[in-house]
């Protein structure tokens, strides 16, 4: 983006540094723990993604640990007008094998509006256009049907399943492996963050 773009997200003091379709992404911040915690609180994130919400000190001890990791970088989702919608995060980047992987957690408000999809498709133009990436991977449960489809409309492929990888709500869950490769990505017909 350059130094015009920085009017898109009117009404704010975030900086967008990358663009999707109809959203952009600023750097995540630490100011960001509240609403982070809302979505966490979600009962619908919660069940899905596995987790529960932790207490708001503890969020931000770990958003400050967070902003110090070079493998890892974490953005707010905005809508063009500022308003924030989702985060997003490519963590675990193995610069030499050219390897990440991808968080996405929407507010429930913008769910199924395809925002998490144009996240997705914005930070794979981050990891294969400006990172030297061949790789990213995201998981989830199997059954989590919402997560699947916007991986799957981003282009992600369906590598497998861990059997009961994980513990959830007194049950062993199996966890869906999906990627992107660089070169999958490549032949997507969508236009790029740059050409946006």
């Amino acid at each position: 983006m350059n130094d015009d773009d920085s009017n898109d997200v009117a009404g704010t003091d975030r900086v967008p540094c990358w663009r999707g379709r109809a959203i952009v992404l600023a750097p995540l911040d630490a100011d960001d723990a509240e609403l982070m915690q809302t979505w966490r609180s979600d009962p619908v994130a919660a069940h899905e993604i596995g987790f529960w919400p932790r207490s708001l000190s503890s969020l931000r001890e770990r958003m400050e640990r967070d902003r110090d990791d070079h493998e890892r970088d974490d953005f707010t989702v905005l809508l063009p007008d500022g308003t924030p919608i989702g985060h997003i995060a490519l963590v675990g980047q193995d610069m030499v094998d050219g390897t990440a992987s991808v968080h996405l957690m929407m507010d429930p408000r913008y769910r199924g509006q395809s925002h998490g999809t144009d996240a997705l498709d914005a930070l794979a133009d981050l990891a294969f256009g400006e990172l030297p990436m061949q790789r990213i991977e995201a998981i989830t449960h199997t059954g989590n049907a919402a997560a699947l489809t916007v991986l799957a409309k981003a282009g992600f492929v369906h590598e497998g399943v861990r059997r009961s990888a994980c513990l959830h709500r007194g049950r062993r869950l199996d966890v869906a492996v999906l990627s992107l490769l660089r070169a999958e990505w490549e032949v997507l017909d969508r236009p790029r963050s740059w050409d946006l």
